[in-house]
């Protein structure tokens, strides 16, 4: 990413075009959070919307730079993909339509694709009500961002996964040895011994993600992706619908003897 080329960047959402509890669009706040970003260079920057196949695309107030595309089925991993199939530029990123990036994401992101090719981040969970739970360091694709020749690599999410795809993807990621760089706000621990104590889930994703990960603080006091926890949301739905639960457990079961772990 060094030099004065003006870089190209595709943000890929996927959504079912659902509403927050203010009644506005998820998807509306999530494109806002993009036009906000102050990256301090020159970019070029697109947005691409996957949808069920079917589904109208609501009259909201958007930008010139989005697409809707609509995917061949009602998944995820679907919507995706066909979203991810209009990549032609140096960057993609993702961002799930109920997360927001800070105005700062990408002024701290795109710089780190200097020192590693695919970036990641940790996450501030916030509740429906706007109110702060934790921080997640589980790297959600809401805070990865990467070059070309990663996502090339790689390939598309696995649409045979309907929960844990970004585990899968992670887990591929790790086989083609590309390095890793993770955000963490300022404050965060870097030391592994206190990573074990203090913050288990960040030694994780070094522990776990196949020994190409380092960890990298910025100059923000919280992280640059801010997660909704909202009982529409994948997780909720594994922890209280038993069917989903049996699904989930039979995925982890399957990235286990993939991968013999499950990929963070």
């Amino acid at each position: 990413m060094a030099g004065t080329e003006r870089p190209r960047i595709l943000v890929v959402i996927p959504s079912r075009l659902e509403r927050a509890r203010d009644g506005r669009y998820f998807l509306e706040k999530a494109i806002a959070s993009i036009a906000t970003q102050k990256p301090g260079r020159d970019i070029a920057l697109d947005v691409a919307v996957g949808i069920d196949p079917g589904a109208v695309v609501p009259l909201l107030v958007t930008h010139p730079f989005v697409r809707f595309v609509s995917a061949p089925a009602a998944s995820q991993a679907s919507a995706l993909n066909a979203a991810a199939a209009l990549f032609d530029h140096d960057i993609i990123a993702f961002l799930e339509d109920d997360d927001l990036w800070s105005e700062q994401f990408l002024e701290v992101a795109l710089p780190a694709l200097d020192q590693a090719p695919f970036v990641s981040s940790t996450q501030l969970e916030v509740d429906a009500a706007g109110e702060v739970i934790c921080i997640n360091d589980f790297p959600t694709p809401s805070g990865w961002i990467m070059r070309r020749d990663v996502w090339t690599a790689v390939g598309p999410f696995d649409e045979s996964y309907r929960f844990h795809l970004d585990n899968d993807w992670l887990g591929r990621l790790g086989e083609s040895g590309f390095p890793r760089l993770h955000l963490v706000e300022s404050t965060a621990p870097l030391h592994p011994q206190l990573l074990k104590t203090l913050r288990p889930r960040l030694h994780r994703v070094l522990a776990l993600s196949g020994g190409k990960t380092r960890l990298a603080r910025h100059k923000y006091a919280l992280p640059l992706v801010r997660r909704l926890v909202h009982l529409g949301s994948g997780m909720a739905h594994i922890q209280t619908d038993a069917e989903s639960g049996a699904v989930s457990n039979a995925e982890h079961a399957r990235l286990v003897e993939r991968f013999g772990r499950i990929p963070w």
